[in-house]
């Protein structure tokens, strides 16, 4: 074994809560993250000191005995409302060496209701069929001007402009939350937009999530009927004055050329109405009702455009129809460039797969997701501002010759920081992780959404739940996720239950008011990011939710802990069920929601421990462990085998440790039996995909895993790649090998919940698996085939909040050579193919090791 080690020695980067961008804070003791560089290999944190430099004052430092960096306490005086200045962290090594970050800016947002003088103002008589409105101001300021921070949010969607022009580059601000509980803010410096003299100010409002459609039943206005905008604007003088500029019943509204908006749908836009209220008849606003209470600023990054696409071909369809290709199924719109004659129609339909030649609409469903734009007669550029579809294919009418160079794939997504990366030598497990990568982007757009094209588009809990691994590796969930679960936890009803999706916009009467693996997103999600980010505050906070979720499971279930009849999704979308029953899995609903009891009670009662809960702690394992002996005796046979006798069934048995020791074998080849059986085709659903990869290798039979996720015919993961998928599709089946597409009335070709398998390639075919909260231990144990197969190599990488971790592996020969970079404040587990076992700490590491054969395994 050879060691290097880097050679600075500094903090590297500094994290205020999960939020890259620190601008403005919503908590008045936030807490705290760091990365250390160091070029010793003895090097270890100590302490720390943290220092809080105010906008014109002295430093104030704070030090603290302590190796932990990751979400550490602020240790100074709370912050308040509006304050700013600078961070800076010292890290301390044993010989005194400090390691020091650079000044980081901060700044806090409005922390209480009280801070707002602005209300809510929106057009008054406003309908839900006029075009979208928009609100506007003027106001003079003299002098001066030194700082200048915008406060806005609205009721609908909003795109502020301040001069002319636009403000910030968020998309669909202010996102999508339980509105009722919980209204997210943002916050700009305007300064350089301002001028001394007179200022205009405008917002256009959109329906948005607020009170655009929602769901297969088309309803409108979930939240509330009117459209509203929040803006307080507090500028900063030289003199020392201050100026608030408020949204108030002074302001104004006019109609935009936006004629009619909506997500579902599409845009219509008249081109010839410029998006400014000049010349435009000026009309009088409401003041609009809104509790600010439900205020709160950004835990995570924004909606943002994330990427363009150029067009990867034009096509003319069997009809004579013009499609656009742009080789990606992705979320967002078209940005088009044209000129024609004044009054002419463009239309721009979007579907995610062609059929026969032609535009695949029908699992669209009720969706339009169709743009119209009517042209101003000059050069103009066909782009809406209230939309977004799901999308690979788009067909254009109404622009002759269609100009490629003109044309352009807009994909939006939240913003958030990547984090994980896999690769390796086999082409189409890349495309595999590439589709993960894509679908999640795509879906992630403020909530974690199911499918982003169709006329649904909602936070199913199921669908995170299982994928929350593989998520918290891509991308720095920590705050996206922790706002999700804050919703969760407004919208779960008073008994316990957790709707199947949230924000709830399906009411108390869906039935899976508590349905196993749906509601156990309460409890699995907040463990999820307590192991990937180390938030023990986040678990303290979800905590009276997880509890709530567990005690309805015991309400439901049989005084000895089984959860038996009832609604259930089961093992959803198992690829034995018919196109029009999605639910009829092999494996019975009573099993699936029992494991699941089983599990989230241990979740609670382990939570209940970290947060020093002993009596909870207590009573919870109880639960679990009675749950467990139940399902044994009601649902495993003598010699181990599970009622269902299928891949679901024993893959959570054998996961999640439900099985006596003297079971485990024969309930590990039964599993390895039904895979050869099958030819390594996955026979799982939403509950079983997860952990099958998992449940052979426990099994002691990594080879199956290995043939399994390489296998090609359908049902597999890689039946989709061969048939030109560049996301996850929702069934395994979505499109049939004759391209047709899947008979079933649901089917959507960008669905992330399979690709929840690629956190079994990070672990183990990389082998970067993390092994305490945060990745301050990790396990690297890389399987690698004995059959290569077309697998020469692989790697992976993740920037943890200590820092970049690294772990490759490849083929010299017989031997496989093994490397790795560790952070400083991680620890390693090394267990090479040969069965040597190492333990490392921080630096840069190298192994080579003759792997075992089939027979020495």
């Amino acid at each position: 074994m050879t060691v290097t080690a880097p050679t600075a020695l500094r903090v590297s980067r500094v994290l205020l809560e999960h939020n890259d961008d620190p601008s403005t804070l919503g908590t008045a003791t936030p807490r705290l993250s760091w990365a250390v560089e160091t070029g010793d290999p003895g090097w270890q944190q100590q302490a720390y000191e943290i220092g809080f430099t105010p906008a014109g004052g002295e430093e104030q430092v704070a030090r603290v005995e302590s190796a932990e960096q990751l979400l550490v306490p602020w240790p100074l005086e709370p912050l308040t409302s509006r304050a700013g200045g600078t961070v800076t962290i010292r890290a301390y090594g044993p010989d005194g060496a400090v390691a020091e970050s650079e000044p980081l800016s901060i700044g806090v947002g409005l922390l209480e209701a009280s801070d707002w003088q602005a209300r809510f103002v929106g057009p008054a008589g406003q309908g839900l069929e006029d075009p979208a409105p928009i609100v506007f101001t003027t106001a003079e300021i003299a002098g001066e001007i030194t700082s200048a921070r915008l406060y806005v949010t609205a009721l609908g969607w909003y795109r502020f402009a301040i001069n002319g022009t636009r403000v910030g580059d968020e998309e669909l601000a202010p996102g999508w939350t339980a509105y009722h509980g919980r209204l997210r803010y943002q916050s700009f410096d305007v300064t350089e937009l301002l001028t001394s003299g007179e200022n205009r100010f405008q917002a256009v409002l959109g329906n948005g999530w607020f009170r655009g459609q929602m769901s297969w039943d088309m309803h409108r206005a979930h939240y509330g009927d009117k459209l509203a905008l929040l803006a307080q604007l507090e500028i900063t003088k030289a003199d020392g004055s201050t100026q608030v500029i408020k949204s108030d019943e002074t302001w104004q509204s006019c109609a935009s050329g936006i004629l009619a908006d909506d997500f579902y749908d599409g845009q219509r836009t008249d081109l010839s109405i410029p998006l400014d209220p000049a010349g435009k008849e000026a009309k009088s606003v409401e003041l609009v009702e809104w509790d600010l209470d439900t205020l709160f600023a950004p835990y995570g990054p924004p909606i943002r455009v994330v990427e363009t696409l150029p067009v990867k071909e034009i096509i003319t369809s069997p009809s004579g129809k013009t499609i656009i290709d742009f080789g990606q199924n992705l979320v967002g719109w078209v940005r088009l460039k044209t000129r024609g004659e004044a009054g002419a129609e463009v239309i721009i339909r979007h579907a995610e797969v062609l059929e026969h030649g032609e535009l695949g609409v029908r699992p669209l469903r009720k969706a339009k997701a169709t743009d119209s734009y009517l042209l101003s007669g000059g050069d103009d550029v066909c782009e809406p501002l209230f939309t977004f579809h799901g999308f690979r294919y788009a067909e254009v009418s109404g622009v002759a010759d269609l100009d490629p160079s003109r044309v352009e794939a807009v994909a939006i997504s939240s913003d958030l920081r990547r984090t994980g990366t896999w690769a390796s030598s086999h082409d189409q497990l890349n495309q595999l992780h590439q589709n993960v990568v894509w679908g999640m982007r795509g879906n992630f757009l403020d909530v974690p959404t199911d499918c982003p094209q169709r006329d649904e588009r909602l936070g199913w809990t199921g669908d995170i739940q299982v994928f929350s691994p593989t998520a918290s590796y891509l991308f720095h969930t920590g705050g996206f996720l922790s706002n999700w679960l804050a919703d969760l936890a407004v919208d779960q009803w008073e008994d316990g239950s957790v709707p199947s999706v949230i924000p709830n916009v399906l009411g108390e009467t869906h039935n899976g008011a508590a349905a196993a693996a749906w509601g156990d997103a309460a409890a699995v999600v907040p463990t999820v990011l307590w192991q990937r980010f180390a938030d023990r505050d986040l678990v303290a906070t979800q905590f009276p939710s997880m509890k709530a979720w567990v005690d309805k499971l015991i309400s439901l279930a049989t005084e000895d802990g089984l959860w038996l009849g009832g609604f259930q999704y089961g093992d959803w979308l198992d690829p034995t069920a018919p196109p029009e029953n999605a639910a009829k899995a092999q494996v019975s609903p009573d099993v699936v929601a029992t494991a699941h009891l089983i599990r989230s009670a241990a979740l609670v009662a382990d939570a209940a421990e970290l947060l020093g809960k002993d009596d909870e702690a207590k009573h919870y394992r109880g639960v679990s462990e009675r749950s467990r002996q139940s399902f044994i005796d009601e649902f495993v046979t003598g010699s181990g085998r599970v009622l269902g006798d299928c891949q679901t069934a024993y893959a959570m048995a054998l996961v999640w440790d439900f099985l006596p020791e003297d079971r485990r074998d024969h309930a590990g080849r039964r599993l390895a039996d039904l895979v050869e059986r099958a030819d390594f085709k996955v026979s799982t659903g939403f509950v079983g995909t997860p952990l099958i990869l998992d449940a052979l290798e426990l099994a002691g039979r990594p080879d199956l895993a290995w043939k399994m996720i390489t296998a090609t015919e359908n049902p597999s993961w890689l039946y989709p790649v061969t048939m030109g998928a560049t996301t996850i599709w929702e069934r395994w089946d979505s499109m049939l090998p004759d391209g047709t597409i899947n008979p079933g009335q649901m089917t959507s070709f960008n669905h992330y919940a399979f690709g929840a398998v690629a956190d079994w390639m990070h672990r183990r075919l990389a082998g970067l698996a993390p092994a305490e909260p945060g990745y301050r231990k990790i396990i690297i144990a890389p399987i690698v085939p004995i059959v290569p197969d077309g697998l020469d190599w692989c790697e992976a990488s993740y920037d943890s909040g200590y820092g970049p971790i690294t772990v490759r592996w490849q083929r010299s020969g017989d031997a496989v050579e093994l490397t790795a970079t560790i952070p400083p404040g991680v620890t390693a587990d090394v267990r090479l193919p040969d069965g040597a076992e190492h333990q490392v700490s921080h630096g840069d590491h190298a192994w080579t090791a003759v792997p075992k054969t089939k027979e020495e395994a």
